[in-house]
């Protein structure tokens, strides 16, 4: 069950942060594409690999490129890619028969959009075969005092992922906030069930190593952090990771493989 292996993912990911030895040889127990459970360290390729989400979301993405995204996945165990909701079925019917999982954005990009909006989006995406959703919070009702409006906004969207056992993450937009709203969000988050809070969609900044630390520290072992918006090399995804990141969304990370020393892909 898609819920059941998310969790496996989650469990083993949150035991990374336990085993941190010294900043530069990070050693960990880290999901594999087989689930693996044994200590490898994070300057190796294949234990990087479980941490990224393969993230294409440009606005000029084309359907090539969506499937050359696909073959990286494969190619370096990537556990997601995360494409446009119109690029769902096309990722979805290309990464069948792998363990690669399709993961797409809800209310993406400002989560302004009507809560019956992204209702209706979750529910389309996953009928389309999506398996994990990151949706974005409704960034003006947080900064208008409408917490009831944003953590039931949350909530609609997890009952959506929940029902379907797929893991739902939500986007706070950290570069947007202060420390009291980040502190505010991360809260009405897990009181929503949210399974992950994400630092950002990467269009007005990305994460730091201050948001995903305090992130941490918020939700505890409650809900999972991902790192999103200008990780770009594998140094800053270890320093996310001794952070308290326990996924990456990066659309770099090919480089980050080249970096660790991975085999290219072949051309098409």
């Amino acid at each position: 069950m898609k819920r059941s292996r998310n969790r496996k993912l989650i469990t083993n990911q949150k035991n990374i942060r336990k085993n941190i030895l010294e900043p530069d040889k990070i050693w960990t127990m880290a999901q594999t594409s087989a689930l693996s459970s044994s200590p490898i360290s994070l300057n190796e390729w294949r234990s990087v690999a479980p941490f990224i989400d393969h993230s294409l979301l440009r606005m000029d993405t084309t359907r090539d490129q969506v499937i050359r995204f696909c073959h990286e996945a494969v190619h370096y165990c990537f556990p997601t890619v995360f494409v446009h909701p119109s690029y769902v079925a096309l990722a979805v019917s290309f990464l069948r028969g792998t363990p690669v999982q399709v993961g797409t954005p809800v209310g993406f990009s400002l989560g302004a959009t009507l809560t019956t909006v992204k209702r209706f989006e979750a529910h389309e995406v996953l009928r389309l075969g999506a398996g994990e959703l990151d949706m974005v919070m409704n960034v003006a009702a947080l900064k208008s005092g409408a917490r009831d409006c944003v953590k039931n906004d949350i909530r609609t969207i997890v009952e959506v992922a929940h029902e379907a056992e797929v893991i739902l993450k939500v986007i706070l937009e950290t570069p947007l906030l202060t420390r009291e709203e980040k502190v505010v969000a991360c809260e009405l988050s897990v009181a929503a069930g949210a399974d992950f809070v994400k630092t950002a969609t990467g269009l007005f900044g990305g994460a730091t190593v201050e948001d995903i630390a305090l992130m941490r520290s918020v939700v505890g072992d409650r809900a999972r952090v991902k790192a999103s918006g200008g990780v770009r090399t594998a140094k800053d995804l270890a320093a996310m990771v001794q952070a308290g990141a326990d996924r990456i969304g990066t659309s770099s990370g090919v480089n980050i493989m080249r970096d660790l020393g991975a085999p290219e892909l072949a051309q098409r």
